[in-house]
């Protein structure tokens, strides 16, 4: 316990899935929790199960005004930023023959975009604070290849190279970036497969099993806390062994 204590975070896609899972062991662990998402009953529901140490705004992050709003209501409510946790993200997989112009510029407009914007959005709150820790959440889609998931894959990768980028020009400000890489978790994205699906899924994985989003929880937690002051620009996977 208090691992986090005196910190404020800001998680985007915090309302459900590994998103919420950080937040609940966020705030047990001392931090202050924004959660950012456009589900408003879920997110409320959470904060409710929080406690006061939780509060939540609905943005959509892809807006450089709803980023602006976000900090400032965070600032105006702890009076810092020391953590952001980029999670909101598209996964709408198609085949290359289904795929259009449009459905890579919808991935690249969340996944990449929007983690830039709140990169650029509490890096002069974080520099007056004296640094911080930015945590992207990749996938294993960037680390190897999967059939079918061309705009969602080209987005991750992206997103890994522009966090390693980040990395080294933020490091004179105090600022880590590092990134993790979910392999197969068991969130409700997977909740509408069927059983002989997920085995499927699970057999893929060397460690035969889904991962937890309390896993990915507690690898973003790590790189949340002063545990890892001399970590940036890393590449944190958490997948049982897929991403190999």
């Amino acid at each position: 316990m208090g691992r986090l204590a005196g910190k404020t975070a800001i998680i985007t896609g915090g309302a459900s899935g590994q998103g919420a899972a950080q937040a609940r062991l966020f705030a047990a662990e001392g931090a202050h929790v924004m959660i950012a998402d456009i589900g408003t009953d879920r997110a409320q529901a959470l904060v409710d199960g929080i406690g006061p140490s939780a509060r939540h705004r609905t943005a959509d992050v892809t807006e450089e005004s709803a980023w602006a709003a976000l900090v400032a209501e965070t600032e105006a409510w702890t009076g810092r930023i020391d953590i952001l946790v980029n999670g909101a993200a598209l996964y709408d997989p198609k085949p290359f023959p289904d795929s259009a112009a449009g459905d890579l510029d919808r991935h690249y407009r969340l996944n990449v975009r929007g983690p830039f914007l709140g990169m650029k959005a509490v890096f002069d709150l974080m520099v007056r604070g004296g640094g911080g820790s930015i945590i992207n959440v990749a996938s294993g889609v960037a680390l190897r290849s999967f059939p079918g998931m061309l705009a969602y894959s080209a987005s991750k990768w992206s997103l890994r190279g522009l966090s390693r980028s980040a990395a080294l020009d933020l490091v004179p400000f105090g600022i880590r970036v590092n990134t993790i890489f979910p392999g197969l978790i068991d969130t409700p994205l997977l909740g509408g497969n069927s059983p002989e699906y997920l085995d499927f899924l699970r057999q893929m994985v060397p460690m035969k099993r889904l991962g937890q989003s309390d896993e990915v929880a507690f690898a973003a937690l790590f790189l949340a806390s002063d545990e890892s002051s001399y970590v940036t620009g890393a590449e944190l996977s958490v997948c049982g062994g897929i991403n190999i």
